[in-house]
């Protein structure tokens, strides 16, 4: 009843011509901050370069306190389960395609420490070098999961093929992510691009030698949106950057 009697005031308010606003409150706020984050993950909200400086601490707590963990691993038991239902074939062309950067591995810490701020190709080539990232919980277990019920596993990233292979490559060995097929990086032809354009270029390079892109995970929508994306996508969440 207290719910209903809520609503009822709530669509009087409407009806009554009251305003709702959105953006943004001047400090913190959870359930400004909720709502955004909700806008984030279902791609309403687009090319934001920062988060909202009042949700700063509420990505924090989000990310570090419990809740980011929990999410992260219901989309993993969603990937698990649907993987279930599937056969890799004999031939061995059935596939999946992880991202790196926040879905493979965490760079939570290197966003935290500057407040979540805008993207630094620099500083980020710097982090990312040191090959000191976690791995996003549970993901190293689903990768496994994965290659041992037949299936190929291609690691796809954006970052710079040149500056950053090695440290990539070790860094995912030591976060539990051995076995996979190939480590696909940005090279110097594809600088410049966007990930949708470069992402897309790679998958379609797999299709052609034959691959079926069975699974595709990634933490941004630009992992999961053009072309060849595979039978079905899953997005990691990731309210600390967006890349287009």
């Amino acid at each position: 009843m207290a719910a209903l009697a809520v609503l009822l005031l709530v669509v009087a308010a409407v009806e009554g011509g009251a305003a709702w606003s959105f953006w943004p409150p001047a400090a913190g706020d959870e359930p400004y901050c909720l709502s955004w984050r909700v806008m984030v993950e279902a791609n309403n909200a687009k090319n934001w370069p920062t988060v909202p400086p009042p949700c700063v601490g509420y990505v924090w707590r989000y990310m570090a306190w419990g809740q980011y963990a929990r999410d992260v691993a219901g989309v993993a038991d969603q990937i698990a389960a649907y993987a279930a239902q599937l056969a890799a074939g004999d031939d061995g062309l059935d596939a999946w395609v992880f991202d790196v950067d926040d879905t493979c591995l965490s760079n939570l810490f290197y966003y935290q420490a500057k407040q979540f701020g805008a993207y630094d190709p620099v500083a980020f080539k710097k982090w990312a070098s040191k090959a000191i990232c976690p791995g996003v919980p549970g993901m190293a277990q689903l990768f496994q999961t994965l290659r041992g019920r037949g299936f190929r596993v291609f690691i796809l990233s954006g970052r710079d093929q040149q500056t950053l292979a090695s440290s990539t490559a070790a860094n995912l060995a030591a976060a539990g992510f051995a076995g996979y097929d190939r480590l696909i990086m940005r090279s110097a032809e594809y600088r410049g691009m966007s990930a949708v354009v470069f992402k897309s270029a790679m998958r379609m390079q797999l299709m052609e030698e034959g691959y079926r892109i069975r699974g595709n995970v990634g933490d941004q929508w630009s992992d999961l949106q053009g072309d060849f994306v595979g039978d079905r996508v899953f997005k990691v969440p990731n309210p600390m950057y967006f890349v287009p």
